[in-house]
């Protein structure tokens, strides 16, 4: 609650800003905000406060907020000065006569956000091409190298809540900015003037046609062979955004039926009036698509989804020991299944995935011989590794083809999973026969997360100061071995807030090994803690047994974890 005083400071900074906002949206929230304060309204003025309470702040992950009047906002005011910064950053690197791709999504605000971009970057010299409508972000990726660009610029949310919005950064090499850019563009932004310093064009950038979206799906039905099985029904749903144009027409390119669509999801909606986080990792967001799944029949052999900019791809399989009959793969075993798949395909390169994602990955690619690389969390920087030839993170980002998108990719993603899926059900044999095989192969790699989401930042930061102050000795009995504070950095890895335990086996227990990394999430309020146990498997027959052995271990690792950091239990199974 802001008191009188602080209001007196406040409502001048609003009106100040009132006074610069281009938008008659946001200048009618601020005003009826500021009547509200005025009028003595107590929570009105602690709203105020808080949208007043800095900037919000331009990072590796670009911008990424609630759409609203004010600085701590997503608006067109914020966007504007991040499009004069980047384009004063590009300027200042030789740049600033090149080109800037500028693609959005669906939500609110996304088409006011690419046309400001677009007309910042022609005012200040540079050229600019908007996408030909709310598409993919992996297209936009795409398109940065297809069209030689300097920059591309996604707005985007990804999966985040209605109410927000984002503005993700790249540049000419198609990867996501990093450090020392990000930092680089920060100066910038903070140098930027009053608006009415920031020159605007009237027009003069280029509205892209259909050609590079065209451009997208040729390189997209690429990466399946032309030669492989095409005999397959899939569900897919977009939940509610972008991807389902682009999705069903690389399907029908690379020679497969298009999939199913589950029609209440399928249209691009802001509001995302089916589910309550547009995130198919969250409960309830697959249940439309596994009704209608099981309204075809027992022909559906998998169920696809895209996280609303279609950049994350999500696997579902028939499974009758599972509530509904499907059971949703761990990103973990999706990046497993690919990794086996592309082995087998005999690709050549490099191999690697983020730090919370499991190890098994490692194991798959020393087998075949192939060089392996840890990153940290994001695919800014599994898209850097030198060699790549396939990345992904446990958070359902899938890298297939870097020579196309050096990105995550959940249309190609889903073309690959499908590719896998038929050439095996012509062999009468399913996704899950081959995750038993690679467990039979290489052991169990169990993984699970505990996912703390909050209203209050200060519990993430009091978890962190706690588990660093007062590292545990043990989780679920298994003696913790070695306890890393990743802030501090290493040889290997860019210093990053997180915690790294790694446990001892115990061969009573039947487990090898077991990993803890702990870390605040980096575009959503949640402390993240991604757990894995290895343990052998002696024979198929052993293999529920063994499953079943991992998950009691990791609802340990869970439990105990939960109470050395301080924090409420998560009471999602563990699944192997």
């Amino acid at each position: 609650m802001a008191s009188a005083s602080e209001n007196a400071e406040l409502i001048p900074q609003a009106r100040a800003w009132l006074a610069e906002d281009p938008d008659p949206d946001t200048r009618a929230e601020l005003e009826a905000l500021l009547a509200a304060v005025e009028s003595g309204d107590t929570a009105a003025a602690g709203d105020l406060a808080d949208r007043f309470a800095g900037t919000l702040q331009f990072g590796t992950a670009g911008l990424r907020g609630e759409v609203g009047a004010g600085p701590m906002r997503m608006n067109r005011s914020v966007v504007i000065r991040a499009a004069a910064g980047l384009a004063a950053y590009l300027t200042a690197q030789g740049k600033g006569d090149g080109l800037v791709v500028v693609g959005h999504d669906a939500r609110h605000k996304s088409l006011d956000f690419a046309r400001d971009t677009a007309a910042v970057m022609v005012g200040a010299g540079l050229r600019a091409a908007v996408l030909p409508g709310p598409l993919p972000t992996p297209v936009l990726a795409f398109a940065i190298r297809h069209l030689g660009a300097v920059a591309g610029v996604a707005v985007t949310a990804s999966h985040n809540p209605p109410r927000d919005n984002g503005y993700k950064v790249y540049l000419g090499d198609g990867s996501q900015i990093v450090p020392p850019a990000d930092a680089g563009i920060a100066d910038e932004i903070a140098a930027i003037g009053p608006l009415s310093g920031v020159p605007l064009a009237d027009g003069g950038w280029q509205v892209l046609g259909e050609e590079v979206v065209e451009a997208y799906l040729d390189r997209a039905a690429s990466v399946v062979d032309r030669h492989t099985p095409r005999d397959l029904s899939v569900v897919y749903t977009p939940l509610h955004g972008v991807g389902r144009d682009v999705l069903t027409a690389a399907f029908e390119r690379a020679g497969f039926a298009a999939p199913h669509v589950v029609a209440e999801q399928g249209e691009p909606d802001p509001d995302f009036p089916t589910v309550a986080f547009p995130n198919p990792e969250e409960p309830g967001a697959m249940d439309l698509a596994f009704a209608a799944a099981r309204a075809l029949g027992p022909d559906v052999d998998l169920v696809i989804a895209n996280d609303p900019d279609a950049d994350r791809c999500a696997v579902a399989v028939p499974d009758r020991a599972a509530g509904g009959g499907w059971r949703m793969l761990r990103g973990d075993e999706v990046g497993a299944l690919l990794a086996t798949h592309l082995v087998h395909r005999r690709a050549d390169g490099t191999f690697a995935a983020s730090i919370v994602s499991s190890s098994l990955l490692s194991r798959i690619a020393a087998r075949a011989g192939l060089p392996y690389a840890d990153t940290l969390t994001g695919f800014k920087w599994i898209s850097r590794v030198e060699g790549l030839r396939f990345g992904y993170e446990e958070a359902l980002g899938y890298c297939v083809d870097p020579a196309g998108v050096r990105d995550k990719d959940g249309v190609t993603a889903a073309l690959a999973v499908a590719e896998l899926t038929a050439e095996l059900k012509a062999k009468g044999r399913t996704l899950s026969d081959l995750l038993d095989d690679i467990a039979l192969e290489y052991g169990l790699h169990a993984t699970d997360q505990l996912s703390v989401r909050v209203a209050d930042l200060s519990v993430i930061d009091d978890a962190m100061s706690r588990l660093r102050e007062r590292p545990p000795s043990s989780l679920a009995g298994l003696a913790v071995v070695t306890a890393e504070d990743l802030s501090k950095g290493s040889a290997e890895l860019p210093p990053t807030d997180g915690l790294r335990y790694r446990l001892a086996g115990s061969p009573g227990a039947g487990v090898e090994s077991a990993r803890v990394i702990v870390r605040p999430s980096g575009t959503e309020p949640k402390l993240k803690c991604y757990l894995e146990a290895v343990l052998p498997v002696p024979g198929a027959d052993r293999l529920a047994t063994v499953r079943a052995q991992a998950a009691e271990v990791l609802a340990a690792v869970k439990a105990d974890l939960a109470t050395a950091a301080g924090l409420p239990r998560d009471e999602a199974p563990a699944q192997a």
